[in-house]
């Protein structure tokens, strides 16, 4: 209400003129009087002297008025930034990935959003998945991109594709040759592979128990980047996605006989969160994404 009070207490100072007022503002001339007179009662005070042929501001309703000039300014302001983040000129996006999408979903992605809106803020965050599903729930993040076994009620998953782990060697390695191998020729090979603190190693763990496979691992890490790394001049092979293998030059994705059973990699959001432009256009970005590339 005070909103529209100001927008014609300022017109009628500008005008100096209630007829010329109400017609600018499409309102009947007693509407008018009768909604200053409203104002006039709630401040307690006489904002016009209507004595004159002129209307013109009082000491209170030129000081006033000022004031409201300002408000109004800001007010279409912030019915600007509004348009602007509707049409994603501006904006903020917070992401999520776990730790093994950083050699091949982070880049490709926030790369192309960027390139799509490059008005929008993005903050990347490579984080455990129970701390992501965490983040979620407190409204510190928008959007995740992680494994579709989700631990809190308030998170849902949405799939995106299925995830398929080969064995990766770099040009160097031996077995840089072959396109397939069986489980039991993982016995000569030397691996560097990610520690328990990730979900891929208990995928692995469970693939090489199941298929009493017995290979040596020469390296635990905590880092993908150390791993891949690490596979560099062919001394050391690891297991990884297979589009991990794909987005670094030089390595080469192996599979295995019997595959490694696939895990879904899906994106994660607050059930009923509300969805900022930015998200809704990373979300349709994910629909048009071509997974198998």
């Amino acid at each position: 209400m005070l909103l529209r009070h100001a927008r014609y207490l300022v017109a009628i100072a500008d005008h100096g003129n209630f007829t010329r007022a109400a017609a600018e503002l499409h309102v009947s001339q007693p509407a008018l009087s009768q909604q200053i007179r409203q104002l006039e009662e709630m401040l307690g005070t006489q904002l016009l002297d209507r004595t004159g042929r002129t209307v013109r501001p009082t000491d209170a309703g030129q000081a006033y008025i000022e004031h409201a000039r300002r408000a109004l300014r800001e007010f279409e302001a912030g019915r600007r930034a509004i348009r602007d983040v509707e049409n994603l000129e501006t904006g903020t996006l917070r992401l999520a990935f776990t730790p093994t999408f950083t050699t091949y979903l982070v880049g490709p992605l926030v790369r192309r959003f960027h390139g799509l809106h490059p008005g929008i803020a993005i903050s990347v965050a490579v984080i455990a998945q129970t701390e992501m599903e965490a983040a979620l729930s407190e409204d510190a993040l928008d959007l995740g991109i992680a494994f579709g076994e989700v631990q809190s009620a308030d998170v849902i998953a949405q799939p995106l594709f299925d995830e398929q782990l080969c064995l990766v060697v770099d040009a160097g390695h031996p077995a840089f040759i072959h396109d397939e191998l069986a489980v039991t020729e993982l016995e000569n090979i030397d691996l560097a592979l990610l520690d328990s603190s990730f979900a891929t190693r208990e995928s692995i763990d469970r693939y090489l128990r199941a298929n009493n496979a017995r290979p040596r691992i020469a390296v635990d890490s905590n880092s993908v980047g150390s791993v891949v790394a690490i596979l560099r001049g062919g001394g050391l092979a690891t297991i990884m996605p297979q589009a991990a293998a794909r987005e670094v030059p030089g390595l080469k994705a192996i599979r295995l006989r019997p595959p490694i059973a696939g895990r879904t990699v899906s994106l994660l959001q607050r059930d009923g969160a509300f969805r900022s432009a930015a998200s809704r256009a990373f979300l349709r970005m994910l629909e048009a994404w071509d997974w198998g590339a």
